[in-house]
């Protein structure tokens, strides 16, 4: 069983392969549960919308009450609810909070982030948008554990890609989370 975390669009895509590649039947995995940010107000009647993970996740028919929308990943009955359906290990990408060590110590294989750069360049929030800045020939995403400081846990994989001068960062973004 594996648990995914994630928010923006370009972790819905991440979801969506991990949902694709668990429903095959020779599958090592299962998604057991989806965290993601609460609903959101949105447009101009600010009216609660799930985020794109979420709205991805129960278009695919992932069941609504394994979704869950923490404020906070410390949160106990979050954290109790995780517990609950017992991950092996969690998979993050573009989470956007801070996982407490209480999190971190429930999935007995650890949490991996998917990281859009070549860690560890480009720690921490924007580092596509970062490294467009320094104008960097090569990046990449990178495949790391999870440890209590930021973007700083063991490297387990990376790809790299070429960057021309003309790409913007949201087609690098799509690119690199769609690997």
């Amino acid at each position: 069983n594996i648990v995914f975390l994630g928010s923006p669009q370009v972790a819905a895509s991440v979801l969506d392969t991990l949902l694709a590649a668990s429903s095959s039947p020779d599958s090592a995995f299962q998604v057991a549960a989806v965290v993601t940010q609460p609903p959101a107000a949105k447009n101009r009647g600010r009216k609660l919308l799930p985020s794109a993970v979420a709205q991805l996740a129960l278009e695919r028919g992932f069941p609504g009450d394994l979704i869950f929308t923490p404020e906070r990943a410390g949160e106990e009955s979050f954290l109790s609810d995780l517990k609950g359906v017992k991950p092996e290990l969690c998979i993050t990408a573009a989470y956007g909070n801070i996982l407490p060590q209480r999190f971190l110590d429930i999935p007995p294989c650890g949490t991996v982030n998917i990281h859009p750069s070549l860690l560890p360049l480009y720690r921490g929030a924007a580092p596509v948008q970062r490294a467009l800045q320094d104008g960097v020939a090569e990046t990449g995403v990178s495949l790391a554990y999870t440890i209590r400081a930021l973007d700083a846990g063991p490297v387990i994989a990376c790809e790299r890609f070429s960057v021309d001068e003309c790409i913007k960062a949201p087609e690098l973004l799509a690119i690199l989370f769609n690997i």
